[in-house]
Protein backbone atom coordinates (compact mmCIF):
# COMPACT_ATOMS: atom_id res chain seq x y z
CA UNK A 1 0.00 0.00 0.00
CA UNK A 2 1.42 3.41 -0.98
CA UNK A 3 2.29 5.99 1.67
CA UNK A 4 -0.36 8.38 0.30
CA UNK A 5 -3.08 5.72 0.48
CA UNK A 6 -2.01 4.78 4.01
CA UNK A 7 -2.32 8.42 5.08
CA UNK A 8 -5.78 8.67 3.52
CA UNK A 9 -6.90 5.49 5.28
CA UNK A 10 -5.68 6.75 8.66
CA UNK A 11 -7.34 10.12 8.06
CA UNK A 12 -10.67 8.44 7.32
CA UNK A 13 -10.30 6.27 10.43
CA UNK A 14 -9.70 9.33 12.58
CA UNK A 15 -12.63 11.25 11.11
CA UNK A 16 -14.93 8.23 11.52
CA UNK A 17 -13.88 7.89 15.15
CA UNK A 18 -14.57 11.60 15.81
CA UNK A 19 -18.04 11.36 14.26
CA UNK A 20 -18.99 8.10 15.96
CA UNK A 21 -17.70 9.17 19.38
CA UNK A 22 -20.83 11.33 19.70
CA UNK A 23 -19.28 14.02 21.91
CA UNK A 24 -16.13 16.18 22.00
CA UNK A 25 -12.94 14.12 22.02
CA UNK A 26 -9.28 14.87 22.77
CA UNK A 27 -6.38 14.11 20.43
CA UNK A 28 -4.78 11.95 23.14
CA UNK A 29 -7.97 9.86 23.33
CA UNK A 30 -7.91 9.39 19.57
CA UNK A 31 -4.29 8.27 19.76
CA UNK A 32 -5.15 5.67 22.39
CA UNK A 33 -8.29 4.41 20.65
CA UNK A 34 -6.69 4.12 17.20
CA UNK A 35 -3.10 3.34 18.22
CA UNK A 36 -1.69 6.27 16.25
CA UNK A 37 1.31 8.24 17.51
CA UNK A 38 0.99 11.89 18.50
CA UNK A 39 2.92 13.41 15.58
CA UNK A 40 0.90 11.50 12.98
CA UNK A 41 -2.35 12.34 14.77
CA UNK A 42 -1.37 16.01 14.87
CA UNK A 43 -0.83 16.06 11.07
CA UNK A 44 -4.15 14.26 10.41
CA UNK A 45 -6.11 16.62 12.66
CA UNK A 46 -4.47 19.67 11.09
CA UNK A 47 -5.53 18.46 7.63
CA UNK A 48 -9.11 17.72 8.77
CA UNK A 49 -9.30 21.16 10.36
CA UNK A 50 -7.86 22.89 7.28
CA UNK A 51 -10.39 21.09 5.08
CA UNK A 52 -13.24 22.17 7.41
CA UNK A 53 -14.21 18.66 8.52
CA UNK A 54 -13.59 19.29 12.22
CA UNK A 55 -13.26 22.16 14.66
CA UNK A 56 -12.25 22.75 18.27
CA UNK A 57 -15.06 23.39 20.73
CA UNK A 58 -15.00 26.94 22.17
CA UNK A 59 -11.26 27.32 21.47
CA UNK A 60 -10.48 24.31 23.68
CA UNK A 61 -8.59 21.10 22.84
CA UNK A 62 -11.86 19.19 22.42
CA UNK A 63 -12.46 18.08 18.84
CA UNK A 64 -15.89 17.88 17.22
CA UNK A 65 -17.10 17.29 13.65
CA UNK A 66 -18.51 20.36 11.94
CA UNK A 67 -22.06 18.94 11.98
CA UNK A 68 -21.94 18.65 15.78
CA UNK A 69 -20.55 22.17 16.02
CA UNK A 70 -23.61 23.49 14.19
CA UNK A 71 -25.96 21.59 16.51
CA UNK A 72 -24.05 22.76 19.57
CA UNK A 73 -24.17 26.37 18.40
CA UNK A 74 -27.92 26.16 17.72
CA UNK A 75 -28.55 24.58 21.12
CA UNK A 76 -26.53 27.30 22.83
CA UNK A 77 -28.47 30.03 21.02
CA UNK A 78 -31.78 28.50 22.08
CA UNK A 79 -30.62 28.27 25.69
CA UNK A 80 -29.70 31.96 25.59
CA UNK A 81 -33.09 32.87 24.10
CA UNK A 82 -34.90 30.88 26.79
CA UNK A 83 -33.03 32.81 29.47
CA UNK A 84 -33.47 36.19 27.78
CA UNK A 85 -37.19 35.81 27.05
CA UNK A 86 -38.24 34.52 30.46
CA UNK A 87 -38.80 38.03 31.97
CA UNK A 88 -40.98 39.24 29.10
CA UNK A 89 -43.04 36.03 29.11
CA UNK A 90 -43.59 36.40 32.84
CA UNK A 91 -44.77 39.97 32.27
CA UNK A 92 -47.08 38.87 29.44
CA UNK A 93 -48.54 36.15 31.65
CA UNK A 94 -49.11 38.59 34.53
CA UNK A 95 -50.83 40.98 32.13
CA UNK A 96 -53.12 38.41 30.53
CA UNK A 97 -53.25 35.45 32.95
CA UNK A 98 -52.96 33.23 29.86
CA UNK A 99 -50.18 30.84 28.82
CA UNK A 100 -47.35 32.90 27.26
CA UNK A 101 -45.09 31.62 24.48
CA UNK A 102 -41.96 32.56 22.60
CA UNK A 103 -41.41 31.04 19.15
CA UNK A 104 -38.81 31.35 16.39
CA UNK A 105 -38.66 30.62 12.67
CA UNK A 106 -37.41 27.09 11.98
CA UNK A 107 -37.47 25.70 8.43
CA UNK A 108 -40.75 27.45 7.57
CA UNK A 109 -42.38 26.39 10.81
CA UNK A 110 -42.71 27.96 14.24
CA UNK A 111 -40.50 26.34 16.86
CA UNK A 112 -41.81 26.84 20.40
CA UNK A 113 -38.73 27.75 22.44
CA UNK A 114 -40.15 28.98 25.75
CA UNK A 115 -43.48 28.85 27.58
CA UNK A 116 -44.82 30.12 30.92
CA UNK A 117 -48.16 29.22 32.48
CA UNK A 118 -48.61 29.86 36.20
CA UNK A 119 -52.37 29.36 36.24
CA UNK A 120 -54.13 26.96 38.60
CA UNK A 121 -56.64 25.80 35.99
CA UNK A 122 -57.49 22.12 36.10
CA UNK A 123 -57.01 21.88 32.34
CA UNK A 124 -53.88 23.78 31.36
CA UNK A 125 -52.33 24.40 27.96
CA UNK A 126 -50.04 21.53 26.96
CA UNK A 127 -46.28 21.95 27.07
CA UNK A 128 -45.34 22.98 23.52
CA UNK A 129 -41.62 23.61 24.08
CA UNK A 130 -39.66 21.89 21.32
CA UNK A 131 -42.71 21.39 19.13
CA UNK A 132 -43.33 22.97 15.73
CA UNK A 133 -46.43 24.43 14.12
CA UNK A 134 -47.17 25.62 10.56
CA UNK A 135 -46.49 29.34 10.13
CA UNK A 136 -49.81 30.16 8.48
CA UNK A 137 -51.97 28.61 11.20
CA UNK A 138 -51.04 30.51 14.34
CA UNK A 139 -50.44 33.99 15.71
CA UNK A 140 -46.73 33.47 16.37
CA UNK A 141 -46.17 32.40 12.78
CA UNK A 142 -48.10 35.30 11.30
CA UNK A 143 -46.09 37.83 13.30
CA UNK A 144 -42.87 36.20 12.17
CA UNK A 145 -44.02 36.27 8.52
CA UNK A 146 -45.19 39.88 8.78
CA UNK A 147 -42.03 41.31 10.28
CA UNK A 148 -39.45 38.91 8.85
CA UNK A 149 -38.25 38.39 5.30
CA UNK A 150 -39.49 35.01 4.10
CA UNK A 151 -40.76 33.54 0.84
CA UNK A 152 -44.49 32.90 1.21
CA UNK A 153 -44.45 30.58 -1.79
CA UNK A 154 -42.50 28.05 0.29
CA UNK A 155 -45.36 27.69 2.77
CA UNK A 156 -47.65 24.69 2.33
CA UNK A 157 -51.12 25.95 3.11
CA UNK A 158 -52.47 22.73 4.59
CA UNK A 159 -55.82 22.86 6.37
CA UNK A 160 -56.14 21.94 10.06
CA UNK A 161 -59.51 23.43 11.06
CA UNK A 162 -62.40 25.04 9.22
CA UNK A 163 -60.75 28.45 9.94
CA UNK A 164 -57.28 27.64 8.57
CA UNK A 165 -56.06 29.98 5.83
CA UNK A 166 -55.58 27.87 2.69
CA UNK A 167 -55.52 30.61 0.04
CA UNK A 168 -52.33 32.60 -0.60
CA UNK A 169 -54.18 35.84 -1.29
CA UNK A 170 -55.94 35.53 2.08
CA UNK A 171 -52.61 34.90 3.81
CA UNK A 172 -51.11 37.98 2.16
CA UNK A 173 -54.08 40.05 3.31
CA UNK A 174 -53.71 38.67 6.85
CA UNK A 175 -50.01 39.56 6.93
CA UNK A 176 -50.72 43.11 5.77
CA UNK A 177 -53.29 43.40 8.57
CA UNK A 178 -50.66 42.22 11.08
CA UNK A 179 -48.23 44.86 9.85
CA UNK A 180 -50.89 47.52 10.24
CA UNK A 181 -52.03 46.40 13.69
CA UNK A 182 -48.66 45.40 15.11
CA UNK A 183 -50.06 42.09 16.36
CA UNK A 184 -51.50 38.88 14.91
CA UNK A 185 -54.49 36.69 15.77
CA UNK A 186 -55.21 32.98 15.46
CA UNK A 187 -58.96 32.35 15.54
CA UNK A 188 -59.00 28.56 16.02
CA UNK A 189 -56.95 28.14 12.84
CA UNK A 190 -54.70 25.34 14.11
CA UNK A 191 -56.73 23.85 16.96
CA UNK A 192 -60.49 24.00 17.39
CA UNK A 193 -61.67 26.11 20.31
CA UNK A 194 -58.22 27.68 20.85
CA UNK A 195 -57.42 31.34 20.18
CA UNK A 196 -54.08 33.15 20.17
CA UNK A 197 -52.58 36.60 19.80
CA UNK A 198 -48.90 37.44 19.25
CA UNK A 199 -46.49 40.29 18.59
CA UNK A 200 -43.01 40.38 17.05
CA UNK A 201 -39.92 40.45 19.30
CA UNK A 202 -36.75 42.22 18.16
CA UNK A 203 -33.20 42.25 19.46
CA UNK A 204 -31.22 45.34 20.49
CA UNK A 205 -30.25 45.89 16.83
CA UNK A 206 -33.96 45.90 15.86
CA UNK A 207 -33.65 42.56 14.06
CA UNK A 208 -36.58 40.17 14.37
CA UNK A 209 -35.72 37.15 16.51
CA UNK A 210 -39.19 35.65 16.97
CA UNK A 211 -42.63 36.31 18.36
CA UNK A 212 -44.27 36.46 21.78
CA UNK A 213 -47.89 35.51 22.32
CA UNK A 214 -50.58 33.88 24.40
CA UNK A 215 -53.19 31.20 23.83
CA UNK A 216 -56.39 30.16 25.54
CA UNK A 217 -59.87 28.86 24.91
CA UNK A 218 -62.34 30.77 22.73
CA UNK A 219 -64.58 31.15 25.77
CA UNK A 220 -61.91 33.26 27.47
CA UNK A 221 -60.39 34.85 24.37
CA UNK A 222 -63.04 36.24 22.04
CA UNK A 223 -62.01 38.21 18.95
CA UNK A 224 -62.72 41.45 20.82
CA UNK A 225 -60.56 40.29 23.74
CA UNK A 226 -57.76 39.22 21.39
CA UNK A 227 -57.67 42.63 19.74
CA UNK A 228 -57.63 44.37 23.09
CA UNK A 229 -54.86 42.16 24.47
CA UNK A 230 -52.93 42.43 21.21
CA UNK A 231 -52.60 46.18 21.71
CA UNK A 232 -51.64 45.78 25.36
CA UNK A 233 -49.03 43.08 24.69
CA UNK A 234 -47.62 45.13 21.82
CA UNK A 235 -47.12 48.11 24.13
CA UNK A 236 -45.57 45.88 26.77
CA UNK A 237 -43.11 44.23 24.38
CA UNK A 238 -42.37 47.32 22.27
CA UNK A 239 -39.54 48.61 24.43
CA UNK A 240 -38.17 45.18 25.34
CA UNK A 241 -35.10 44.52 23.20
CA UNK A 242 -33.37 41.17 23.65
CA UNK A 243 -29.60 41.49 23.98
CA UNK A 244 -27.96 38.31 22.70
Amino acid sequence: MSTQLQSLTKGLQVYKEIVNYGKPILASTLCDRLDINKSTMSRILQTLNDENYISYLDNSNEIIPKSLENKTTQKTKIQILVEKTKPILENVYELTKECAYFGVFDDYKVLYVNQIDKSNRKVKTRNNIGLQAPLHTNALGKSILAFGNYDLELIKLNQYTHNTITDMSFLEEAIEQVKENGYSIDNSEYQDNMSCVAVPLFNHENILIGAVGISGTKERLSIEKLNSLGKEISQLVENYKVVC
